[in-house]
């Protein structure tokens, strides 16, 4: 099975294909249909994609056909091309790899020292895969809507602020690399920003510096995103997923793809129709070299989605390679990419080999794939020979030399690998152009080593979770505590995620396992402990901060429902929140105590017995607060105001009123915290807020990137302490 993270977003875009689709994809022959009648072509497109010829010998009429059908439809939707003239928006053309990145990503911040690390981020971008022209920094979900902060709030409350986030801009900007915001139009249940999201978002990008918008989910970024940046003075380039309405190509400058990959390649509907577009491929599973090998195919782009929604899905060091050679000569050539003369499925000699053509007035590249799983050698593509043209093996930096064939003309020979590429500049100089000599000499040393050499091996990346550590001191911890006696406790939990797969990398991984998965059953020994009755506490916490006078390095959003050092009337009683996990162990080594593992948290909830809910096995809506549908955020209840929530052991407020910090975990990409027991509020109107987990055998998968973000106004802990 393969680890596909991406499925669910597609489905939507995918799931649109007709019975004609399959019968074009599977059975691989051409369906006269009344849709094709009307659109007087024989390849109807697929989604975003267009079938290939179904063998050489109608590589002419397919190519014939497809330009004839492509002038019909610029025509039936009035197409103009203005934007893509457009020097500000231009950049989009040599956009070749967009990297979505995870505000989380711990080489893109520097928990520790609080800065934003961008040179640490490119500098492993760089090296894994060569680098990257974008980066799609990703803020919203999976944390968006674990209390009311809109997409607007979350993006202010990154650390330092608006401030510091148009200074990270800038140093994206001083690397060459644009910067992409998402737009969650699905943002409907948490606080209403009082104005229309393309208002707020140009407004916004404009005061730090964006380049782009990606529209989540989006079929098409409506025009009016474009005309209210350009009311700012501050245009945003547009990349929505999908663009089933084709007359928004004219302002969406960019698009997800979301392709199939049969062995005869497809080519892009929205490229063919204007070459200056730029499809990113979004490639999911864990071996990418369709995808890698459709996006030289098409002479377009290719989404580095390692890190998506928590879960890290990286390259193997094959396709990482292939993405390397491949973008370093689409950027090498990007002005013949966008050749309104492009010539997909140029003949080829070889069964299995597949080649576009990208002509100019005095360079044509072109981009070859082999389809096949062995090797190909010999005789490639048949050129007609003419004086003072010269052409170059651009995969292995060596100039070729035509052999003569029968008929007059001559033929190009050289070797492509399993699965591999290929690519062949003419050019009608005698003299080598310096960007071609560069190009020329590092493929030509990169290509020693086959791709076949590198690993195809996938591994999931390794977490570590961070020990509770209990204070020493003489503080005496146990006053308001239960003692939880020790026991053999069948640890059974599932992590609740917007990602609904269960394979290896998905959720955390506990010291006894061997890998992240999302399913856990362990039989762990627990020795005896005290747990805290209640959550802590308003009260509590300030009595803390009066005895200890913590302060956060951090502060932004610290207690941010307190005023000038208090908490508001008649809110002592209630759970504390807007505490990060590092205030949370602050309180906690000051109290002599510790937080609770999950386990440690489950088996005082639910006992020995295995029941769903503290209080039996089925749902109480008596025993737990009553949940706060709206979009703004109220208050949690006070501890202790529903006594039929009690656990076996008398624990209460476990579930539903705050979510509760448990353990930490991390690896080489990001951290995590899990939360357990849900909240009172439920954001509305979208599967893609944080998840609630009110049953026992559920946890939540936070993401932490610092104090500022992390903070939430429902999340809130209590404590455990050790026996002596």
């Amino acid at each position: 099975m393969q680890f596909d993270v991406f499925k669910d977003w597609s489905s939507g875009l995918l799931g649109r294909a007709t019975a004609l689709t399959f019968l074009l994809l599977l059975g691989g022959s051409v369906y006269s249909s009344p849709v094709a009648v009307a659109q007087d072509t024989n390849y109807p497109p697929v989604d975003a994609q267009i079938p290939g010829p179904t063998k050489a010998a109608d590589r002419k009429a397919w190519l014939e056909d497809l330009r004839h059908w492509r002038q019909e439809r610029l025509d039936r939707i009035g197409f103009d091309d203005s934007n893509y003239r457009r020097p500000d928006l231009s950049w989009t053309q040599r956009n070749f790899v967009c990297s979505q990145m995870m505000i989380e990503e711990r080489d893109f911040y520097d928990h520790d020292k609080m800065v934003y690390t961008v040179d640490n981020y490119l500098g492993r971008v760089e090296k894994e895969i060569g680098g990257t022209d974008s980066v799609l920094v990703w803020d919203t979900y999976p944390n968006l809507g674990v209390d009311d902060r809109n997409q607007f709030d979350r993006l202010r409350d990154m650390p330092g602020g608006i401030a510091a986030l148009k200074q990270m801009v800038a140093e994206f900007h001083r690397r060459g690399v644009k910067v992409i915001f998402p737009e969650t139009p699905w943002d409907r249940g948490t606080r209403d920003e009082d104005r229309k999201d393309w208002v707020a978002q140009a407004e916004l990008m404009k005061e730090i510096g964006a380049d782009g918008l990606m529209g989540d989910t989006m079929d098409g970024m409506p025009r009016v995103y474009l005309s209210a940046s350009d009311a700012v003075h501050h245009p945003l380039a547009l990349h929505p997923e999908g663009l089933p309405a084709e007359e928004t190509l004219a302002w969406n400058e960019m698009t997800w793809g979301y392709w199939s990959y049969p062995f005869v390649p497809m080519i892009s509907r929205y490229k063919w129709l204007e070459t200056r577009h730029m499809p990113m491929l979004v490639s999911g599973g864990r071996h990418r070299i369709d995808g890698i090998q459709a996006a030289f195919f098409n002479g377009v782009g290719y989404s580095n989605q390692q890190d998506v929604i928590g879960i890290h899905n990286g390259f193997t060091a094959r396709d990482a390679e292939a993405i390397r050679r491949v973008m370093q000569i689409e950027r090498a050539f990007a002005p013949l990419l966008v050749s309104p003369d492009w010539q997909p499925h140029a003949p080829t000699m070889q069964e299995g080999v597949f080649a576009s053509r990208f002509p100019s007035s005095d360079q044509t590249l072109w981009t070859i794939i082999n389809r096949n799983e062995y090797k190909v050698t010999g005789a490639q593509v048949e050129i007609t020979p003419e004086p003072g043209i010269r052409y170059f093996d651009l995969w292995h930096g060596v100039e070729l030399h035509p052999k003569a064939s029968t008929n007059g003309n001559a033929i190009l020979m050289f070797d492509i690998e399993s699965k591999g590429f290929g690519a062949i500049l003419e050019l009608h100089s005698r003299d080598i152009p310096d960007a071609v000599a560069m190009v020329m000499k590092e493929m030509h040393e990169r290509s020693i080593k086959p791709l076949s050499e590198y690993s195809d091996q996938w591994l999931p990346l390794q977490q570590s979770m961070v020990k509770n550590e209990e204070a020493k001191g003489s503080r005496a911890p146990h006053s308001g505590m239960i003692l939880i006696p020790a026991a053999e406790f069948d640890f059974k939990v599932h992590g609740i995620e917007v990602n609904n797969h269960n394979e290896l990398g998905m959720d955390v991984q506990y010291p006894w396992e061997d890998a992240p998965h999302r399913d856990h059953d362990h039989l762990i020994a627990i020795k005896p402990f005290y747990i805290d009755r209640y959550p802590v506490t308003n009260a509590e916490f300030k009595r803390f901060l009066d005895e200890s006078h913590y302060q956060p390095r951090d502060g932004h959003n610290f207690l941010r429902d307190w005023h000038d050092g208090a908490y508001p009337a008649g809110w002592g009683q209630k759970p504390v929140t807007w505490v990060s996990l590092e205030d949370a162990r602050a309180y906690a080594q000051w109290a002599g105590k510790r937080l609770p593992n999950e386990w440690e948290w489950q088996y005082a909830a639910q006992g020995l017995d295995g029941r769903t809910y503290p209080w039996g096995n089925e749902w109480d809506p008596r025993a737990v607060p009553t949940p706060d549908k709206s979009r703004r955020l109220t208050s949690p209840n006070d501890v202790g105001a529903h006594p039929r929530g009690a656990s076996p052991f008398g624990v209460l407020d476990m579930v539903g009123n705050v979510w509760q910090w448990t353990n930490e975990f991390e690896d080489s990409h990001t951290r995590s915290a899990t939360l357990r027991g849900g909240s009172h509020y439920q954001a509305q109107g979208s599967w893609w807020y944080f998840p609630q987990a009110y049953r026992l055998d559920q946890h939540g998968k936070y993401l932490l990137m610092a104090p500022s973000i992390d903070r939430s106004g429902t999340i809130g802990f209590r404590c455990a302490a050790d026996v002596d």
